[in-house]
């Protein structure tokens, strides 16, 4: 019941950060900003935050075991392995904010859906998560409605932008979500490798590690970028004003990082394909915020792409729950069998 509570509580934050953080983000594109670094260091610039489950956790073994346990418990090799995660998902994040900066929400979410199969075929290669008939379906399903989509670009591309731009735009959302499908089964398969207990505390530290050395990778790019220098800047010629820029800035720090510990403690209390089922759930959940909230256009391309996406997680959900039940069904067999052979007395 425990672990239930866990992943219901991981999922409401996966889905909080899953539709929040695009939001958010455009929201500072659409009103004068234009640092790709900034919004990048944005999605992981929250993890500091991860420091107060982390003390809580440690004062709380404190007092169950009567010793003064380590803040961090992790070992080198688990924390070489989260470091390198991490500086992938600073790449990710950029790949993903170049996106948002040349894409609608609508559009960038559908794109961003693909990454379930992605998931799929590196959750197969990596932790040998096996394909089923419906995940087959899904894969190619999802797949075809990222081709629907660049059909009409003309339709939704935001003014002033150029064709070459919104091209780039949907390519680096792409990559975000192949390179994000590729992450979320690696933290699986470090789990698994670990040569340590995981625990939720340990959890929480790799995302920690993870986070941090995320943001290094982005703060060095912002260097690179000079994007420091221009902050305020940008924020005294906001549309929505200097005290409301910042405003944005930090929801978008928040929203990401519920994303990301909302990912990670679901990847460690179910699989890295649950994740990924989570955020393609909510996915078409972004797309009609985005069309109510900033009244993006919604062509018949999109909603040929968001019935495609859907019948995907549909058949790949549809046929993971027939996989379960199976694996169930054989374990109650092989319980029962030993007791229903004949006694030899």
């Amino acid at each position: 019941m425990k672990k239930v509570v866990v992943v219901v509580v991981n999922s409401i934050l996966l889905a909080i950060g899953t539709s929040g953080g695009p939001l958010v983000m455009r929201l500072y594109f659409i009103d004068g900003g234009n640092r790709i670094w900034l919004t990048t260091f944005l999605e992981t610039a929250g993890f500091p935050i991860i420091l107060i489950p982390l003390a809580i956790s440690h004062i709380h073994r404190r007092r169950r075991h009567g010793t003064n346990p380590n803040l961090i418990s992790m070992k080198p090799p688990l924390f070489l392995a989260s470091a390198v995660i991490g500086v992938l998902t600073g790449l990710d994040d950029y790949l993903y904010a170049c996106g948002i900066a040349r894409l609608p929400v609508s559009t960038a979410s559908l794109i961003q859906a693909s990454h379930l199969a992605f998931t799929a075929l590196f959750a197969f290669l990596l932790v040998r998560h096996t394909f089923t008939p419906y995940s087959v379906n899904a894969i190619l399903l999802l797949t075809l409605a990222a081709v629907v989509l660049p059909l009409r670009s003309a339709g939704d591309r935001p003014s002033g932008e150029s064709t070459r731009q919104y091209v780039i735009g949907f390519l680096m959302i792409l990559a975000a979500a192949a390179l994000y499908g590729f992450v979320l089964p690696l933290m699986e398969l470090v789990y698994k490798r670990s040569q340590q207990r995981i625990t939720y505390s340990l959890v929480m530290e790799i995302q920690l590690v993870m986070c941090f050395f995320a943001t290094l990778f982005c703060v060095v790019g912002m260097l690179v970028n000079h994007d420091f220098k221009v902050i305020s800047r940008e924020a005294r010629e906001y549309k929505l004003g200097e005290t409301k820029y910042y405003v944005v800035l930090v929801w978008g720090a928040i929203m990401w990082q519920f994303f990301f510990l909302g990912a990670i403690g679901v990847i460690f209390c179910a699989s890295s394909l649950f994740s990924g089922i989570i955020i393609a759930a909510f996915l078409p959940v972004t797309e009609v915020l985005a069309v109510f909230v900033y009244k993006e256009k919604f062509e018949a391309e999109k909603g040929i792409a968001l019935v495609l996406s859907l019948w995907g997680f549909v058949s790949y959900f549809y046929g993971e729950i027939k996989q379960d039940r199976k694996k169930n069904k054989n374990r109650c067999q092989q319980t029962e069998l030993p007791q229903s052979l004949p006694s030899n007395a």
